[in-house]
């Protein structure tokens, strides 16, 4: 009779060990710099609005429909609106429909807010955090703005091209092509996954910058020709590793983007979701002028490892949970 084995976990000892170690220096990392530790709520009365991120609902017979945090983001900005000043979490967060080798459907994520910083001044601290927690595998930052990476690796400009710039790219690299209709956003986000992101990162850490405006997502808009989003990537070894905003402020523009968020998720079939009065209120308040990035914790993990999936890294992934 063979024995089961599936209550095991799928992360060695010595890699929790090595997890517990990274989590003692990230926390010295922060302390050094005075950045409090904050706890916030995992449940929300308000969901995801990002057409890219499903959450997971929780029924409640009484109160309606609670979210589990896809991020700590907005808990932690009505924080920052009371006074807090610089904070960091580090926690679980949920998003429905992601499992693969580098994603699971809960996962931990490590995010934090500077007061008085742009886009620039994170990145530079990030590369800091990054360099000390792994000090063998990051060499010299690489600093690339959006275009610059889709120039030198797919061939165009994705301010000025279409969605044929696209299609021809990845047909040179002999990428197959995606069999659901797109809008532009769509392609250049299936030829930066598929052709860009792929090649950044090798053996050391590079920051892509100043996306489209299209993809602003919580970030400022730097007006310009073109004008574009405050937003950066962080990638090593072609694995997204971080994702951050000079933060928008303004309330009234947020909601805005909230509503077109729901739109287009109902373009695309996705389940609507109440926007978060709380935050928009915290923004009315007051935000102080920051930058905020989230970082994949146990990506980092698996960097530090060498592991080759999150599952090395985590001790029960969804399947054993």
């Amino acid at each position: 009779m063979q024995r089961d084995e599936s209550w095991r976990p799928t992360a060695s000892i010595a890699t929790l060990r090595l997890r517990a170690a990274l989590l003692k220096k990230l926390r010295g990392f922060f302390e050094a710099r005075g950045v409090l530790e904050v706890e916030t709520a995992a449940l929300s009365h308000a969901g995801a609005t990002d057409r890219h991120l499903v959450s997971f609902s929780v029924p409640q017979p009484r109160a309606g429909d609670l979210y589990l945090q896809t991020s700590p983001e907005f808990h932690m900005k009505r924080l920052l609106a009371a006074g807090s000043g610089d904070i960091y979490q580090l926690c679980k967060v949920f998003r429905d429909g992601e499992a693969g080798r580098h994603h699971n459907p809960e996962f931990t994520l490590l995010e934090w807010y500077r007061l008085g910083f742009d886009h620039h001044a994170l990145m530079r601290e990030v590369a800091e955090l990054v360099s000390t927690l792994l000090p063998d595998r990051v060499a010299e930052p690489e600093y690339l703005s959006y275009r610059e990476a889709f120039e030198r690796y797919a061939g165009f400009d994705p301010f000025s091209s279409s969605p044929v710039d696209c299609r021809a790219a990845l047909q040179e690299h002999g990428i197959p092509l995606p069999a659901a209709a797109l809008d532009y956003d769509g392609w250049l986000d299936f030829t930066a996954g598929t052709l860009v992101y792929p090649a950044l990162g090798e053996g050391g850490i590079t920051f892509i910058y100043d996306y489209p405006t299209s993809q602003a997502a919580l970030a400022r808009i730097r007006a310009g020709t073109p004008p574009v989003a405050e937003r950066f990537e962080v990638f090593i070894d072609g694995m997204e590793l971080a994702n951050g905003f000079h933060e928008l402020t303004d309330a009234a523009e947020q909601r805005q983007r909230f509503e077109q968020d729901l739109r287009l998720r109902a373009s695309q079939g996705s389940p609507a979701v109440p926007l978060d009065e709380q935050l928009l209120a915290a923004l009315q308040s007051g935000l102080p002028t920051c930058a905020g990035v989230a970082l994949g914790f146990d990506r980092l993990v698996m960097l530090a490892a060498g592991a080759d999936s999150i599952e090395d890294v985590i001790p029960f992934p969804i399947e054993r949970a």
